[in-house]
């Protein structure tokens, strides 16, 4: 299946804190959309993986996916090495997307800054012939390159190349992150707090979002860092 839109996320639920909404607007703009997550999320201190999972398959019915999967590379210690890239390029190679968005070049959490390395690493590495890998057939995959690599903002402010105006989408993308029931603000759960688990960081995510739209003159947004300069064919298409 090719998809227009492919985003990595190191954990399930990455995608949806920072990038639903653009996902969303391209959608509905007739465009296919999908989500890889590198890792289960499985040292995370709420849930589990087998709740992750599910989390993740509401939340992609949520968003209208035609496509995700989860490659199980080991949470909190993957690395941007051939080991873990061959898993990343046959992804690319099996949806072959126009663009690729992925985590923050650098956040709280290493795993997003290793995240952005992998999979930006890996979207080049997919480009050479020379490198071998395999479909879900058993049958060699053609080598792919995605025209356009952007790192979504995640925790840690980063000043932003382009926002994204999302604000006929918001109202979908937050019921996509509340999907995660184990993972954030639920007054009724029993399981340990933590950062994400507090309705400040719940307010938090709106404010990002609203800050975002704020930019650019809209109600909502999305803020994306990119790996080399944009192109427009006419200058009037920019907001």
């Amino acid at each position: 299946m090719k998809l227009d839109i492919l985003a990595f996320g190191a954990h399930p639920d990455d995608v949806e804190m920072s990038a639903a909404g653009t996902l969303l607007a391209a959608a509905a703009a007739g465009k296919k959309i999908g989500i890889v997550d590198f890792t289960r999320g499985e040292l995370g201190t709420r849930g589990t993986p087998a709740t992750r999972a599910q989390e993740a398959e509401a939340a992609s019915r949520i968003l209208g996916l035609s496509a995700r999967e989860n490659l199980g590379l080991p949470d909190g210690f993957f690395r941007n090495d051939r080991e873990h890239q061959l898993p990343v390029i046959a992804a690319i190679r099996r949806y072959q997307p126009d663009i690729i968005l992925c985590n923050a070049i650098h956040d709280r959490h290493p795993d997003h800054g290793r995240g952005a390395q992998l999979a930006s690493e890996s979207c080049f590495l997919s480009g050479l012939r020379m490198i071998e890998t395999l479909g879900d057939d058993g049958q060699p995959q053609q080598p792919w390159r995605p025209r356009l690599v952007f790192h979504y903002i995640q925790d840690r402010q980063i000043p932003a190349d382009f926002v994204v105006d999302i604000s006929a989408h918001w109202p979908k993308k937050w019921e996509s992150i509340q999907a995660y029931r184990t993972q954030f603000h639920d007054p009724e759960s029993t399981e340990p707090g933590t950062y994400l688990s507090t309705p400040v960081f719940s307010n938090f995510m709106e404010a990002r979002a609203r800050e975002f739209g704020h930019l650019i003159g809209v109600e909502f947004g999305e803020g994306f860092t990119r790996e080399r300069p944009l192109g427009v064919r006419e200058i009037t298409e920019l907001l």
